[in-house]
């Protein structure tokens, strides 16, 4: 993402973050399914890529307390957010935030990371336009035996007609796009870095959940 985009997604959320959570919980589904599927090792590192209000972050330092956990978003704003949570947080000694691109970011240079074990990305996708860099940036980052966890909008496509065009219609008025080709990405992705790829969407097509982690031997 460029500076514009950056300025653009402070703009968005310079008074949405203090609603954000409050008028979000309702249809990011499958948000909590990703965070129990996480299982980071003792002792392990966990990314989110697009942390946001950093509510999904607390809920898996909170799941797993022998964990570290580290946050990225381009939005400052969101960060304000984020910060004042952790902060007020019993789990605040295990999370680090820091304002960073999403397809382009160091993790050694942000958090002293050379590798992750586990990065998670949650609604974050259907809103970057180079989405697909971001999942090939994040597979890049892994540890040994690390995986990469996605969940966004899915395909939709067993809603009936009517509601899925207005839902569409909906997150169109906030910059939002389903990734219809997210399943064909994540695979081709997987494969490039030689790492195994699952996928599936949640009822009516609605969520759609991947996960990209090296083979089991």
């Amino acid at each position: 993402m460029s500076d514009s985009a950056a300025g653009a997604m402070d703009t968005i959320y310079r008074h949405q973050r203090f609603i954000y959570d409050l008028t979000r919980w309702h249809y990011l589904l499958g948000r909590d399914r990703l965070i129990a599927d996480l299982a980071p090792p003792p002792g392990g590192t966990v990314l989110e890529i697009g942390c946001g209000t950093a509510r999904n972050l607390i809920c898996a330092a909170r799941c797993y307390p022998n964990s570290k956990f580290f946050g990225i978003d381009v939005s400052e704003e969101m960060l304000k957010t984020a910060r004042a949570s952790i902060a007020r947080s019993p789990v605040r000694d295990s999370i680090q935030v820091a304002q960073a691109d999403a397809t382009n970011f160091c993790p050694h240079a942000l958090f002293d990371l050379r590798a992750v074990d586990r990065i998670f990305i949650s609604y974050a996708l259907s809103m970057i336009p180079p989405w697909k860099a971001i999942i090939e940036s994040a597979a890049e980052k892994l540890s040994s035996n690390g995986a990469l966890h996605i969940v966004d909008f899915g395909t939709m496509d067993r809603m009936p007609s009517v509601a899925r065009h207005a839902m569409l219609w909906w997150l169109a008025r906030f910059s939002v796009t389903p990734r219809i080709e997210l399943k064909d990405a994540v695979c081709a992705i997987a494969e490039r870095h030689g790492l195994g790829a699952s996928f599936h969407e949640g009822r009516f097509g609605y969520a759609a959940h991947a996960r990209i982690g090296h083979k089991k031997r």
